[in-house]
C-alpha cells in the first residue's frame, strides 16, 4: 500500500471521529473528494430536481472531472487534517 493510499484510509477513520459536524459545503467537499479519489470520474445519470442532495452531491463531484485520483486522496487528507486542526468547518 502506498503512502497516500494510507494516509487517506486514516483520514476516512478520522473524518468518523471528529469532535464537530463540519458545515454542508464541507460534507459536500469531502463527498466529492471520497468519490473522486475511490471512483475517478463521475459517472451515472444526474438526479433529477426532486432529489435535492443527490443532485448537489452529483455536481460537487462533476465538479472534480479529470482530477487524479491520487490528488483527490491528497485533498482529502489535507482537508480532513484542516478539520481536525479546527482550520476549517
Amino acid at each position: 500500500m502506498s503512502d497516500i493510499n494510507a494516509q487517506f484510509a486514516q483520514a476516512q477513520e478520522d473524518v468518523q471521529k471528529l469532535s464537530e459536524r463540519p458545515g454542508n459545503l464541507t460534507l459536500l467537499r469531502l463527498y466529492a473528494l471520497y468519490k473522486q479519489a475511490s471512483e475517478g470520474d463521475v459517472h451515472g445519470d444526474k438526479p433529477g430536481f426532486t432529489d435535492i442532495v443527490g443532485k448537489y452531491k452529483y455536481e460537487a463531484w462533476a465538479a472534480l472531472q479529470g482530477t487524479a485520483q491520487d490528488t483527490a486522496k491528497t485533498q482529502y487528507v489535507e482537508l480532513v487534517e484542516s478539520l481536525k486542526s479546527g482550520a476549517a468547518s
